[in-house]
C-alpha cells in the first residue's frame, strides 16, 4: 500500500537569520527546518507545534502556509527516505520567551539547533533544497508559487 508521510516544518526568520535544525548521520552533515512527521490524530498545526517544541525546544505562533514540497523517492535520491513525502512549511514565529535550543533528548543524529544568517544559506546543505526560495520569501514576503517538486535546482550551480 503507497502512502504519502505528511510532515510539517517551521520557517523562522528574526534578524536576517533563519532558525535550523542540524543533523549528522551517513548522508553527512545537513539543515532541516524545525518540525517533522504529523502523528495520527493530530491536526498539522498540532503535529508543527509539537514537533518544533521536541526539536528546538521551542514555542511558536504558526502563520500562512509558504510552501508545499512534494518529495518522491525515485526523483531525489532518497535523501527524505524511502516513503513518498509532502512537506507543508508554515511562516511561523516564536511565541512568549521560547530561546531555541538542542532539547533534552535530541533526535538520533540531531547535533545542534542554529540561527543561519541569510546571507549564509546558501552554503549549508538545507533539506528539501530551498534556501533560494526561502532567501526570496525573506525579501519580499510574498512567493511565485506555493507548490514545489523537489529535486529543485538551485539557481547558483
Amino acid at each position: 500500500m503507497n502512502h504519502i508521510r505528511v510532515t510539517a516544518r517551521a520557517l523562522i526568520i528574526a534578524n536576517e537569520a533563519v532558525l535550523l535544525v542540524e543533523f549528522d548521520d551517513e548522508s553527512g552533515l545537513h539543515y532541516n527546518l524545525p518540525g517533522g512527521g504529523v502523528d495520527p490524530g493530530e491536526t498539522i498545526i498540532e503535529g508543527l507545534t509539537r514537533e518544533a517544541k521536541e526539536e528546538a525546544s521551542v514555542n511558536i505562533e504558526v502563520g500562512p502556509l509558504v510552501f508545499v514540497i512534494e518529495c518522491e523517492p525515485s526523483k531525489n535520491s532518497s535523501w527524505a527516505g524511502p516513503v513518498h513525502g509532502l512537506h507543508l512549511i508554515f511562516d511561523c514565529q516564536l511565541s512568549g520567551k521560547s530561546r531555541p535550543q538542542l532539547p533534552e533528548h535530541p533526535d538520533a543524529n540531531q547535533t545542534a539547533v542554529k540561527w543561519v544568517k541569510l546571507s549564509e544559506l546558501a552554503s549549508v546543505e538545507l533539506l528539501p533544497h530551498i534556501a533560494d526560495h526561502i532567501i526570496e520569501y525573506s525579501r519580499s514576503q510574498t512567493i511565485e508559487s506555493v507548490f514545489l517538486e523537489e529535486p529543485l535546482k538551485p539557481e547558483r550551480i
